[in-house]
């Protein structure tokens, strides 16, 4: 190449890259994610005329705009594939003293990388836009992934109530399944939600929220309660009936630090905040315990336990004496606390009245 064609080339690199920098300011697309997604698209294109093999390699300095293509070839004594191997008379002409098992570097024509950003400079920079906006959402969402985020309410699909949010640069949709069981949201509200999962896909990346789900009663309180979020108080599980009732089990390795008062707060402040951003679903506070038996007694708040005995030969499953009076209260409505209770212990439990008058044994499972 003559020192003329050097700075006609020189100098559409650098009309390029401008390009580059003022889309990247435009799009709020980072100059590095477009020039990445640049590279894809240079591979992609110039692989093609090598039976897609992976010997095109791509080097992009936006800062001097310039790109650097080149083949990575193994050197051989006897060629099997064109496409992959060079023979050592031929690999000397670019790395001196090559011998056979050597890898080097083959720059690709320059009139050939002219070539394709000439034909394809305007579809290379739509794409390294979409990609790079694509990585960018992606690397967004996944650092939310499992955490909670407050998002505003854009719309609602009358037809099947599920709610349109915005989700930074993007749209999610909280489905009426994953809504409080009362709550009607409308267009403009700001609410919580879990980030239950992220699946990514070649063309799209998409975000499950939730307001239903046990991750958001857990990272509410750690983000209201100091000793949770410092460690002093560990939430050990967390069973959940949403829009209705959570059961909670806290425990601090430190003696002095109530763990359940920690997580109620003076006069109750605490957990009446979250209370209030949960539309009024009761949460139950208990103290967690390495002894089942403490621990399944502690659950069934707020009722009273005379005992609690645990089944010999029987995986996790305990029967439970309650006051007579207490029985209805240890069940709860519908049988939910003593279900909400077997969810947090991971035991099935057997609830009797202590009175020991014969009725139906009340089982309640995991």
């Amino acid at each position: 190449m003559n020192k003329k064609e050097k700075n006609e080339e020189s100098k559409k690199n650098k009309e390029f890259f401008e390009a580059v920098k003022l889309l990247s300011k435009d799009t709020g697309v980072t100059v590095d994610a477009m020039c990445e997604s640049i590279q894809n698209v240079l591979i992609g294109a110039l692989k093609k005329e090598y039976n897609n093999k992976d010997i095109v390699f791509c080097d992009v300095d936006a800062e001097k705009g310039e790109f650097r293509v080149y083949l990575r070839k193994t050197v051989v004594s006897e060629i099997s594939d064109p496409d992959t191997d060079l023979l050592v008379e031929q690999a000397q002409q670019y790395k001196k003293g090559a011998v056979a098992g050597d890898i080097v570097e083959i720059p690709v024509e320059t009139a050939k990388v002219s070539r394709i950003t000439a034909e394809k400079g305007k579809h290379m920079l739509r794409q390294a836009i979409r990609e790079a906006e694509q990585g960018q959402l992606r690397s967004e969402l996944e650092s939310h992934n499992q955490e909670i985020i407050t998002v505003t309410v854009q719309r609602v699909i009358p037809e099947s109530g599920d709610a349109v949010v915005s989700l930074g640069k993007t749209e999610a949709l909280l489905y009426k399944s994953e809504q409080l069981p009362d709550e009607v949201l409308k267009p403009n509200d700001i609410i919580k939600v879990f980030v239950a999962g992220v699946r990514s896909t070649d063309k799209n990346t998409r975000a499950t929220i939730s307001r239903t789900h046990p991750g958001l009663v857990r990272r509410l309180f750690e983000e209201e309660v100091p000793e949770i979020f410092d460690g002093t108080v560990e939430i050990k599980a967390v069973a959940r009936e949403a829009g209705s009732r959570t059961k909670m089990a806290v425990y601090s390795a430190d003696p002095d630090v109530d763990p359940v008062g920690a997580c109620i707060g003076p006069r109750g402040a605490r957990v009446g905040k979250i209370v209030d951003l949960l539309g009024g679903e009761k949460i139950d506070i208990v103290k967690y315990s390495d002894v089942p038996e403490e621990f399944i007694a502690a659950a069934l708040a707020p009722a009273d336990v005379v005992d609690v005995t645990v089944e010999e030969g029987e995986e996790k499953v305990c029967r439970v004496r309650v006051p007579d009076s207490q029985l209805s209260l240890a069940i709860g409505n519908k049988g939910q606390n003593a279900r909400l209770a077997a969810k947090l212990t991971g035991w099935k439990i057997d609830i009797k009245p202590e009175s020991g008058i014969e009725e139906p044994t009340i089982n309640f499972d995991i």
